[in-house]
């Protein structure tokens, strides 16, 4: 069973991203503006990653005029959202599958929070191109993953503050080691120098670093 399926992981999952993410909030909010800045009031946003609805109901609390596609390939966490959401959902259509079940747009902006470091390379190159495809342009992307220094040991050294900063937070020291050896042994990891290159890639200009925070980074980009 993937972890995004399992009942107890959806019912906690909540919990999750405050305990391990830093200034998880803070990053929610920060997307929030970077969108604002190009978005009109009735602007249509493509978020992709968006079981839980956790940045949805961020972003809609505050921009009734906004509309949103929310993407996500785990049914339940898809469910999960809907709940979260509330009365809010009105502003939501969600839609099940990856990047490709997404409508064609084209969206005033887009986002993708924790989940592009599932995404094997090539896959992930595809993925940004798929958004782009579907953007207007000029459009802002904003996305952020784990993406940290891979080589001399650096690995090891940003995984382990990963795991103080989990324990720091509240979850047990072992079971904090536990989820760093995981990201490190399946995750298809890249550094900050690579993301950068394939959302240059992608067709995406004007990448900007707006967040970084351990093993986290993030960027706003265009629709060049």
């Amino acid at each position: 069973m993937q972890p995004f399926s399992d009942p107890d992981s959806v019912a906690s999952y909540a919990e999750g991203p405050v305990r391990l993410v830093p200034g998880f909030l803070a990053l929610q909010q920060m997307t929030r503006l970077l969108l604002a800045e190009r978005m009109p009031d009735d602007g249509h946003v493509l978020v992709l990653g968006a079981g839980g609805g956790l940045e949805l109901k961020v972003f809609a609390e505050v921009h009734h005029g906004w509309r949103f596609c929310g993407v996500d390939p785990s049914a339940e966490m898809l469910a999960l959202a809907g709940r979260t959401l509330g009365p809010l959902a009105s502003q939501v259509e969600l839609c099940h599958g990856y990047i490709d079940s997404a409508p064609a747009g084209p969206f005033d902006a887009a986002t993708c929070l924790l989940a592009l470091h599932f995404t094997p390379e090539e896959e992930r190159l595809r993925t940004l191109r798929e958004i782009h495809r579907r953007l207007k342009p000029g459009a802002p992307l904003v996305v952020a993953h784990h993406s940290f220094p891979q080589r001399d040991g650096a690995k090891a050294k940003w995984l382990a503050r990963f795991a103080a900063f989990a324990a720091a937070s509240g979850m047990a020291a072992s079971q904090a080691g536990t989820a760093a050896a995981g990201i490190g042994e399946r995750l298809p990891l890249l550094s900050p120098e690579q993301d950068e290159a394939l959302l240059r890639e992608a067709g995406f200009a004007g990448v900007s670093l707006f967040y970084a925070a351990f093993t986290f980074r993030g960027w706003v980009a265009y629709k060049a």
